[in-house]
């Protein structure tokens, strides 16, 4: 669904939408601490919402609702190249009404499909620190290629740090990347992403319950977590502190019965203590893209899309000389670098062409992240 599209919501859930932007500063108000939940509010009916949040400001919101123009808002949400797709409609993604507090209607821009979001493709939630390692980075760029390739949607944050790697790492697979933000559709957040916001846009989706024009709150984000985590079928946790945004998403993705993963950090990390704190508790220990596939598929693999530079997963990559070459500095034991210097080829080409392999079923990594060639098929 692209902004061709137009709004589409209905006048009650297009006014429910624009009362939440409406309301936000007063929740704000409510839930001034870091990673204050909305839980329970945004599930309230609109009048109910408004005694919950407005205060003083009561008959201000009640005027809101009554004067609400939903044809002067169709028309604000189209001129910002905007889609607005409510529950009633058979574009809005299914599984986002297993959420007790379902977004009303979400504001979307970008060249994706929403409606794909609830297809038999599963999307998978990449997530973790702002403040990464340098070892964090490397593992969620390639989480998000490896993905990519797969046909896997990467639905993240467009945060500084895990989520923007995520975002980057699909793209660089050709796969389609979808950022669920605080703010409203058409603001790049934070200001440094707004490049990646815009290859967002060009190839998958920007999607949140805000209207155009809102700016993030503090709260506004571990709301948006819930919606990341109603939108994918599994969540994968690449570095968290205790406590963390990222560890309010795979609560989320816990309570809705849906699996989450976690990348192994340095037992000396504060920055992975929540990360590691998921695996002793259960969470399934994730350390490359495969291992995402095999929790979502078993031995049933997808196909990545066909397009150029993409081979089928499972395919052999004899056909192709770069992969080979590649796949011969593996069984070598020659490292990354070694691939470089084998291969001939620049480092972030062979982190794509391994993470490729990786995903295709070719090579494994073990805990310490040396690549391996897989047993025979």
């Amino acid at each position: 669904m692209s902004p061709a599209a137009g709004c589409t919501a209905c006048d009650s859930c297009l006014r429910r939408g624009y009362l939440v932007g409406h309301l936000a500063g007063h929740i704000a108000g409510l839930l001034d601490r870091p990673h204050g939940r909305v839980t329970g509010l945004l599930a309230l009916p609109d009048e109910k919402l408004v005694e919950a949040v407005a205060g003083e400001h009561t008959d201000d919101a009640r005027a809101f609702l009554e004067d609400f123009d939903a044809a002067q808002a169709r028309t604000s949400v189209e001129r910002s190249g905007v889609v607005a797709v409510c529950r009633h409609d058979p574009g809005y993604p299914a599984q986002l009404e297993n959420l007790a507090d379902a977004p009303r209607v979400l504001f979307v821009k970008g060249q994706g499909d929403l409606a794909s979001m609830s297809g038999p493709d599963p999307g998978v939630a990449v997530v973790g620190a702002r403040r990464a390692s340098a070892y964090g980075l490397e593992v969620a760029r390639e989480l998000g290629r490896g993905l990519g390739v797969a046909g896997v949607t990467v639905v993240s944050g467009l945060a500084l740090g895990i989520d923007a790697q995520a975002h980057r790492g699909c793209l660089e697979g050709a796969g389609t990347p979808v950022a669920v933000l605080a703010c409203g559709p058409d603001i790049p957040y934070p200001r440094t992403n707004r490049r990646l916001y815009e290859r967002i846009c060009e190839r998958g989706l920007v999607i949140t319950e805000l209207p155009p024009g809102q700016r993030a709150f503090r709260w506004s984000f571990p709301a948006r977590n819930r919606i990341m985590a109603g939108l994918a079928r599994m969540t994968v946790v690449v570095e968290a502190a205790e406590p963390s945004g990222s560890l309010i998403t795979s609560d989320f993705a816990t309570q809705l019965g849906r699996p989450v993963g976690a990348v192994p950090g340095q037992v000396t990390s504060s920055r992975a203590a929540g990360s590691n704190a998921l695996l002793k508790d259960g969470a399934t220990f994730i350390t490359s893209a495969e291992e995402v596939l095999d929790e979502l598929f078993g031995s049933h693999r997808p196909r990545s899309r066909s397009g150029p530079g993409q081979e089928q997963v499972g395919s052999l990559p004899a056909a192709d000389p770069v992969q080979a070459l590649l796949l011969e500095a593996v069984e070598a034991g020659l490292g990354v670098d070694g691939a470089c210097a084998h291969s001939g080829l620049p480092i972030h080409e062979v982190r794509a062409g391994l993470s490729r392999l990786e995903a295709s079923g070719h090579v494994n990594r073990d805990a310490l992240g040396i690549y391996r060639r897989a047993a025979a098929r």
